[in-house]
């Protein structure tokens, strides 16, 4: 790929700029293409779940457009275009299946874990995505036909429900119902047909409106509401006050640990969970916000009483409610913790004031 730089590039419209990367112009390629990058991502997260084999998935696209940008006829957008590539490798590895075995030192816990009141048929391959990250999206308002605003459509239950659906059902509705493609868009870019398209959406509508049902809407991001059921957590879960922390939810809460497929439902399950193991007498915590998913998050750090240090203890979503919290989601993997920007480790003085 040719990197000639210049301004001669980066001010030339789109159509020359596509004229320039079919001459090899590897500069004039990636002008064309970058606007799309994070929307790109953000797409093959909401259709994989994880958003590293998202942006292992966005590499292949791009490169894949590169070698094929010859062939391009122009027959839709270029944006168009590199969402058929991305949607068919996500197909791809989702139809090729066991892409991860669960690591069970990633999701060892300390105690022994009381038996859920639901089990998963399988892990649910499910990561935490950054606000930042969907912060570096283009302000790109989504076709008519979409039915989801964005921060709905990358929330922790959007996606638990999405991964119920059979992967072209999925890619279907994410395609039409988030994104807002016409059918006839979505029937090129998989190569179907619209009745098939349209068919396939009816099912994942169905399946979703029995895995989403009706709840309250979630305060605004940052808003007095939601800082104030988040001060309030903060404090209860540093404490290790766990009435305090089941005050604030609703009564069918949920705390899930993904991938692990345990799910604890309702008052009483979350109580006891997190009495006998996540706040459990010798167990102290420090919260450090943070945003994913649309939602307030924290890098979860447990204290350690032999040293100054606070050992990294994964990320923690809540999911709310109206003034009420009603999903705990737990990721027990440290190695999310740099893509929000926090260590591995803290001094034991970052959580003492």
């Amino acid at each position: 790929m040719s990197l000639v730089r210049g301004s001669d590039v980066v001010q030339r419209p789109a159509g020359e700029l596509l004229a320039l990367a079919r001459g090899g112009d590897g500069e004039a390629f990636r002008r064309l293409v970058e606007p799309y990058r994070r929307e790109l991502q953000v797409h093959c997260y909401r259709v994989l779940g994880s958003v590293h084999d998202a942006e292992d998935l966005v590499q292949e696209t791009l490169l894949a457009a590169w070698r094929g940008i010859g062939g391009f006829e122009e027959r839709a957008s270029v944006r168009t275009w590199l969402y058929r590539i991305a949607t068919n490798r996500c197909l791809n590895a989702l139809r090729a299946g066991g892409r991860r075995l669960v690591d069970p030192v990633a999701v060892r816990t300390e105690v022994a874990l009381p038996e859920p009141s639901h089990r998963r048929s399988e892990p649910s391959w499910l990561e935490p995505y950054p606000d930042s990250l969907l912060d570096e999206v283009a302000d790109r308002a989504p076709g008519p036909e979409a039915r989801y605003e964005v921060r709905e459509s990358v929330s922790l239950a959007f996606l638990t429900a999405l991964q119920e659906l059979p992967p072209k059902q999925r890619a279907v509705l994410v395609l039409r119902d988030v994104l807002g493609f016409r059918a006839a868009e979505v029937a090129s870019i998989l190569d179907t047909s619209e009745n098939a398209v349209t068919s396939a959406l009816k099912r994942a509508r169905g399946t979703l409106a029995h895995e989403l049902p009706a709840r309250e809407s979630a305060p605004l991001p940052n808003s007095p509401g939601e800082r104030r059921v988040v001060d309030d957590f903060t404090r209860a879960f540093q404490a290790g006050d766990v009435d305090a922390v089941v005050e604030l939810l609703t009564s069918d809460a949920r705390l899930t640990m993904p991938p692990m497929p345990l799910e604890y439902r309702g008052l009483d399950d979350v109580r006891h969970f997190l009495a006998t193991v996540a706040l459990h007498h010798d167990r102290r915590h420090v919260l450090i916000p943070t945003r994913a998913n649309g939602q307030p998050a924290f890098g979860c750090y447990l204290r350690d009483p032999r040293t100054p240090i606070l050992h990294a203890h994964g990320v923690l979503v809540l999911t709310l409610a109206g003034d009420r919290i009603t999903g705990l989601t737990r990721f027990h993997d440290n190695g999310f913790l740099p893509l929000f920007g926090l260590p591995r480790s803290l001094r034991a003085s970052i959580g003492s004031a």
